[in-house]
């Protein structure tokens, strides 16, 4: 069996099919770069062979390469395995670029066609910009780009060198550095491709049969080849490159290597003749593979994440497709607990205690689905179809027939009860009922039940619609068809899962919430709070705590505050926590929603700086912290957290930590998660700083028994605990 074919027609047009067995995309590997070089090799020897299309026998042309063949390579042979496979898929690459030209009258080659059927990205585009004429279908839902950066390495096929002297460095940009996808009309327009079709390689076909040697030469093969935008040493070329340089800087603050070594690629490749630059090219992307952030993030955003999607810790019990969903509660997240679900093509029935209230969650469907039609992502057909799988009504006996309800109501474990008892009144005996709680514990929501080993916890983010993470908390009692409910229900809905097992705050916000208390413990303490939010970017998450809580609300925090202190008595550590959060709840400060928190804004909602009175009220000390304490603080308030969640069996597998904590609150993607983090840290070093941070700061640092094992015994997480659950 082989990922490529040939077939060559009577007219003499080579047809190379690319169609890996056993996979629903093509992605490329070691094999395929040989198979491919074969048959490139055939037919441009072949005299039959008048030129070559290249298509895929799916309805997709390919999703990337096989990241785990460059993981594979990293770790057997390092940097120069690396180099060498990459340099040799440039060399297959620029085989067909040329395509037996004579190099020095570049006449004589064979022209080469790529036929895009749908979906091309990362080494699936990069092959097509190698050939000398791109036609892609018109497929509204194709997508074609180059998405490397966001899994923590960029385009070293070509890609990037290739499309910044097609483009220029500035229109090249949004491509590389931030994995902009386009359509394929937009991808033309953008001058990407360069025909959509109705059938590309009917199209494709035709040209090679029709193209003369001028139309096969690549602009920087030409004589007088200029770049568009001009070359870093000339004027404006200077400027694009130092206001690129400074871009990138803001926007990933130095900790995002590929960003950094993109960047280096395209100005010193673009100072040097094309192949020299696609050797410059290779070299960077072996540099960025051979980085620990890389493999982290490939193995946290890529592997890990496919695999948890796939049902890793699925129990094995029969299929659990949800066909009816009930939902209890229309506000915010019971509106779009019924929306992702209507677009997944689930019936469903969204209750609330007045049918006002109903028609106004299913009313939050119509919104998002107008702004998607004034987008043209979306049509009015497909909004009368998802809005018509929605019934909106206060009647618990709509809920027949339904084989899973998801509770949204107030957090309040009364109310949760009343549902829970009304719903299970009327439902099928064998379905499944889920509790979307951020806080309250799965086994107590669980007595109201007659059906414990029914009952499981699915926690959705804010907003549903956006949020990518679905946390599955298991009770005391629930039983293997429940969590595989939710399992399936999460993957109908396209999100990805994490199963935990009960405890308080779960796994996100048990993370989540010390990290935000720590930035605000800092305020109370007279750090400066520029200081505090900058030490939090520059270790690359996404909000600083006191934005973030701004975001989430200063209710919703002191409400938790409240809840926690009555539950836990006199072991509740947070008080002076509470004693700034408390004062700024008292002032009717309540975050973004009320337009006044930690920071002021202005009409609009637009952050305008920090508010005056953390000054006047927690006077900023004379003498500062160490930006690196900081950054220790707020990074080990999460991360000492997520190791005791592994400790006390809260977490059961590493990579559901690590993928749950970027996917659910932003943690660093750059570290892939906080096992990753830990990992590149060293154990030793991290008790280390443990011990320090306690000894300053308090017994909230105090090292996890594990992990000072795990010290001495020279482990790392991924060492210990990766490799069982992969084998298992």
């Amino acid at each position: 069996m082989t990922d490529f074919t040939m077939k060559k027609d009577a007219d003499g047009v080579a047809i190379i099919t690319w169609d890996v067995p056993g996979k629903s995309m093509n992605v490329l590997s070691e094999d395929g770069i040989r198979e491919l070089d074969a048959l490139v090799d055939d037919a441009l020897a072949d005299d039959a062979v008048k030129g070559i299309v290249i298509t895929s026998g799916k309805p997709d042309f390919a999703a990337g390469m096989d990241l785990n063949v460059l993981g594979g390579m990293k770790e057997k042979g390092g940097a120069e395995a690396i180099f060498g496979l990459v340099m040799q898929l440039h060399g297959v690459l620029r085989k067909i670029e040329r395509a037996g030209m004579d190099p020095k009258t570049l006449k004589g080659g064979k022209p080469i066609a790529a036929a895009l059927p749908g979906t091309a990205l990362g080494i699936g585009l990069e092959l097509p910009l190698s050939t000398h004429r791109i036609f892609a279908a018109d497929n509204p839902k194709a997508k074609i780009g180059l998405p490397e950066i966001m899994v923590g390495i960029f385009p070293g096929a070509g890609g990037t060198t290739r499309l910044v002297r097609k483009l220029g460095a500035m229109g090249a940009a949004p491509l590389l550095l931030e994995g902009k996808l386009n359509d394929p009309k937009k991808a033309k327009a953008a001058g990407i491709i360069d025909e959509v079709v109705d059938d590309p390689v009917a199209a494709a076909r035709d040209w090679v049969l029709n193209a003369k040697d001028a139309d096969i030469v690549k602009p920087w093969d030409a004589k007088g080849y200029k770049m568009p935008g001009g070359e870093p040493y000339s004027a404006a070329g200077f400027m694009t490159f130092v206001g690129a340089s400074a871009m990138v800087h803001g926007k990933t603050l130095g900790v995002y290597p590929a960003a950094k070594a993109l960047l280096s690629a395209v100005y010193e490749g673009a100072m040097v003749p094309f192949d020299q630059a696609l050797k410059i090219e290779a070299r960077w992307f072996t540099n960025v593979l051979m980085n620990p952030s890389s493999g982290a993030m490939i193995r946290s955003l890529f592997i890990n994440k496919e695999a948890l999607e796939k049902g890793a810790n699925r129990p094995d019990v029969p299929d659990q497709t949800v066909k009816k969903v009930g939902i209890l509660g229309a506000g915010m997240m019971g509106a779009g607990i019924a929306y992702v679900s209507a677009m997944a093509g689930i019936q469903v029935v969204l209750i609330d205690a007045k049918q006002e209230s109903a028609e106004k969650g299913k009313a939050y469907s119509a919104g998002l689905l107008d702004k998607a039609i004034s987008r043209k992502k979306a049509t009015e057909e497909k909004k009368s179809e998802v809005l018509g799988r929605i019934t909106a009504t206060t009647d618990y006996a709509a809920l027949e027939g339904c084989d899973l309800i998801v509770e949204a109501v107030f957090e309040d474990p009364g109310v949760k009860a009343e549902v829970t008892k009304k719903a299970e009144a009327v439902i099928p005996a064998d379905a499944i009922f889920a509790t979307n709680t951020s806080t309250l514990p799965i086994s107590d929501l669980a007595k109201a039940s007659s059906r414990p080993e029914q009952f499981i916890g699915i926690h959705f983010f804010s907003p549903v619609d956006k949020m990518l993470l679905v946390e599955i908390i298991k009770g005391k009692q629930t039983g293997t068809r429940a969590v595989a409910k939710a399992l399936d229900f999460v993957r109908q809905i396209k999100k990805t899962p994490i199963v935990v097992n009960d405890a308080r705050f779960f796994y996100a916000n048990r993370c989540i919430i010390p990290y935000i208390n720590e930035g605000i413990r800092m305020v109370g303490e007279g750090v400066n709070p520029t200081l505090i939010e900058n030490a939090a970017k520059m270790m690359g998450m996404p909000l600083g705590p006191l934005q973030l809580v701004d975001e989430t609300s200063i209710d919703l925090g002191v409400k938790i505050a409240k809840a926690t202190r009555s539950a836990m008595g006199d072991a509740y550590p947070d008080g002076a926590v509470d004693a700034v959060i408390f004062k700024l709840f008292e002032e009717g400060r309540l975050g973004r929603k009320s337009n006044a928190g930690f920071y002021d804004y202005d009409e609009a909602g637009k952050r305008q700086g920090f508010w005056n009175g953390l000054e006047q009220n927690w006077p900023e000390a004379n003498e500062q912290p160490e930006l690196t304490e900081v950054q220790h603080r707020l990074m080990f308030a999460q991360t000492l957290e997520a190791v005791r969640a592994l400790e006390e069996g809260v977490l059961e597998d590493i990579r559901e930590g690590d993928v749950g904590a970027i996917l659910g609150w932003g943690f660093a993607p750059w570290s892939g998660g906080p096992f990753s983090w830990l990992d590149m840290l060293g154990a030793a070093r991290a008790v280390e700083i443990c011990d320090k941070l306690t000894a300053t700061h308090g017994e909230r640092f105090k090292t996890p028994a594990l992990l000072r094992e795990m010290a001495e015994k020279g482990q790392t997480f991924y060492g210990r605990f990766g490799q069982q659950k992969q084998a298992a």
